[in-house]
């Protein structure tokens, strides 16, 4: 009876190891499917390697790539429409004019990619990351979203691809002060004094408006440091020894103090 049991182990475990051996047969013959004719539909590519892969216009609708890592790969006008992309890395990839609509991004690397003219109708972005990222559509996330994504750019110094949150956030809600705050401290931390002038006194009016004092106060800090840097530029152009050259200097912190309170939600 043991002999009779032990025979039946062994012949379930290499039935076993058989069907793993066939899986695995399939799971690259539809790698080299996709790499050979860049249509792979409803394919099984988890855990996949396509780092740097050549994938522009690929067909990948429906397909699986679970834990599949195509960090920097091109997959620009790619169609990647249904597919689940649970824990993929698409760090840095383009996926300029991708077809991403009713894809699964829960655990997705966006980090750095390029998304601009993609579609993502029907995605939940806030399920990935998307730190980095550039061109996300209007409509892919709320006015919050690309507000903290904006504060979260913000704070690694990425100010440009901020500002370019804090538009969106503003498209979908034109009088959402603290994105006009946001805005003119990154314009500040570029140098660019006007532009933050302009937002901090929008922002400055529409927290006047809402009752919010604490974020009033840190929009007038702005205002009244700006200002000083314009007068310090009109009197003392040469840098000298001023009052208001000192302020100048102590202003060069009025960013990093700011960011602070530009946390996401």
């Amino acid at each position: 009876m043991n002999l009779k049991l032990t025979i039946l182990a062994i012949a379930t475990w290499i039935a076993t190891m058989s069907l793993g051996s066939s899986a695995q047969a399939e799971n690259l013959q539809h790698l080299q499917q996709l790499l050979t004719t860049k249509d792979c539909t409803a394919c099984d590519l988890r855990d996949a390697g396509l780092i740097l892969t050549d994938l522009r216009g690929a067909n990948l609708s429906g397909a699986d790539l679970t834990g599949a890592n195509l960090s920097r790969a091109n997959l620009s006008g790619a169609d990647l429409t249904g597919a689940n992309l649970t824990g993929t890395s698409l760090n840095g990839a383009n996926l300029t004019g991708a077809f991403l609509n009713g894809a699964n991004l829960t655990g997705t690397d966006l980090r750095d990619a390029y998304l601009g003219g993609a579609q993502l109708f029907g995605v939940n972005l806030q399920a990935a990351n998307v730190r980095g990222a550039v061109g996300i559509p209007h409509y892919a996330g709320t006015y919050q979203d690309f507000y903290a994504w904006g504060a979260v750019e913000a704070q690694r110094g990425n100010h440009n691809v901020a500002i370019a949150n804090y538009n969106r956030s503003l498209v979908l809600k034109p009088d959402f002060a603290p994105a006009f705050l946001g805005r003119g401290v990154a314009r500040f931390e570029l140098g660019d004094e006007s532009g933050a002038a302009q937002d901090a006194q929008i922002a400055l009016k529409l927290f006047e408006e809402q009752g919010d004092t604490g974020n009033y106060q840190r929009a007038q800090y702005l205002v009244e440091v700006v200002e000083h840097l314009e007068e310090r530029d009109r009197d003392a152009p040469g840098g000298g020894n001023s009052a208001l050259f000192k302020i100048g200097q102590a202003a060069v912190s009025v960013g990093s103090f700011l960011l602070q309170f530009l946390s996401p939600f």
